[in-house]
C-alpha cells in the first residue's frame, strides 16, 4: 500500500513546466536599438570634444586669434549663413551658396572624370598593349598633388571656371580608371568562358559580363574619386574661388579670421559626410547583389 501510494503520488511532485520563453526581439527593434546606441555614443563623443575644446580655450594655452572658442565659431557660422546689418553672408554670398558652388564644381568634375575614367579603365583592363602605355600615365597623374599642376592650368585656361573643373577632373580620374581596370581583371574566368561558349563576342562580353561584374568595384572607385575631388576643391578655389567654400576659407585665412576658417572646414566635413552617405545609398541601390553569393 505504501509503495502504491508513493507511485500514485509521484506525478503530483513533478516540477511545473517552464513557461514559454520570451519571443525573440524583432530585427526591426534590434536595429533601432543599435542605431540609438550608435547615436548616443556619437553624441557623447561630440560633447566630450566640445568640452575639451572649451577647456583649452579657457586655459589660455593659445591666443584667441589662433584657437577661438566653440561659441565664436558658431557665431561666425551664423553670420556667414544669414543677412546681418545689410551684409549678405561672406563676400556677398551665404555659406550655403559658397558650399553649393563648390559642390557644383565637384559634381561637374567628377562627372567628366567618370565619363573618361571608366572607358579608360576598361581599355587598360582588357587590352594588354594599351595597358602597357596607359597604366603608367594614370599612375603618374595619381601621384601628382593638385597644387603641382594648378598653376599650369591657370596659364592655359585663365582664372575662370575652366582651370577649377580641369583640376578636379585630373584629380578624380585616376582612382576611377585604376578601380575599373582592377575590377575588370578580376572578373571570374568561369563567367567569361561561359559567355564565350554561348557565342558572345568581345563587345557583348565586355558590356554583358565584364562591366556588370566589375560594377561594385567601379562604384567604390567613384566614391573614392569624389572624395579626392572634395579634398582638392580648396586648392582649385584658391584662384578666383568666390563664391566657393574653398575661396571663402582662403579669404578668411588672409585676414586671420580663424573662427570663420574653422566654420568653413566644419561645413566641408559635414557636407562631405552627407555626400558620402548619399553615394553609399546609391551604391546599395545600384548593385544590390554586392556581398551576396
Amino acid at each position: 500500500m505504501t509503495a502504491l501510494t508513493q507511485t500514485t503520488a509521484e506525478p503530483d511532485r513533478l516540477p511545473p513546466a517552464d513557461p514559454d520563453p520570451a519571443p525573440a526581439a524583432s530585427p526591426r527593434y534590434a536595429g533601432l536599438r543599435e542605431a540609438l546606441r550608435r547615436g548616443a555614443l556619437r553624441t557623447l563623443a561630440l560633447v566630450v570634444l566640445l568640452a575639451a575644446w572649451q577647456a583649452v580655450v579657457s586655459a589660455g594655452i593659445w591666443p584667441r586669434v589662433l584657437v577661438p572658442s566653440p561659441a565664436e565659431v558658431w557665431r561666425q557660422f551664423v553670420l556667414a549663413s544669414t543677412v546681418h546689418d545689410g551684409v549678405r553672408g561672406y563676400g556677398g554670398h551665404l555659406l550655403i551658396e559658397h558650399l553649393g558652388a563648390s559642390l557644383g564644381r565637384i559634381a561637374t568634375g567628377s562627372a567628366y572624370a567618370v565619363l573618361a575614367g571608366v572607358p579608360l579603365g576598361l581599355l587598360i583592363g582588357t587590352v594588354r598593349p594599351l595597358a602597357v602605355v596607359l597604366e603608367p600615365a594614370v599612375t603618374f597623374l595619381r601621384t601628382l598633388p593638385p597644387l603641382a599642376y594648378l598653376s599650369l592650368l591657370v596659364i592655359w585656361f585663365g582664372i575662370d571656371e575652366a582651370p577649377k573643373i580641369w583640376l578636379l577632373v585630373i584629380a578624380a580620374l585616376p582612382p576611377i580608371a585604376a578601380a575599373t581596370a582592377a575590377a575588370v581583371r578580376t572578373v571570374p574566368a568561369q563567367l567569361v568562358e561561359a559567355a564565350r561558349a554561348l557565342g558572345a563576342g568581345p563587345v557583348a562580353l565586355l558590356l554583358s559580363v565584364r562591366l556588370p561584374s566589375a560594377l561594385p568595384e567601379i562604384l567604390t572607385g567613384v566614391r573614392i574619386a569624389v572624395g579626392v575631388a572634395y579634398t582638392s576643391v580648396v586648392a582649385a578655389e584658391t584662384v578666383n574661388g568666390v563664391p566657393g567654400i574653398g575661396g571663402m576659407i582662403r579669404d578668411a585665412q588672409r585676414y586671420n579670421q580663424t573662427a570663420l576658417v574653422i566654420a568653413g572646414i566644419l561645413a566641408v566635413g559635414l557636407s562631405g559626410i552627407a555626400l558620402d552617405t548619399l553615394l553609399r545609398i546609391a551604391e546599395r541601390i545600384g548593385v544590390p547583389w554586392r556581398g551576396r553569393t
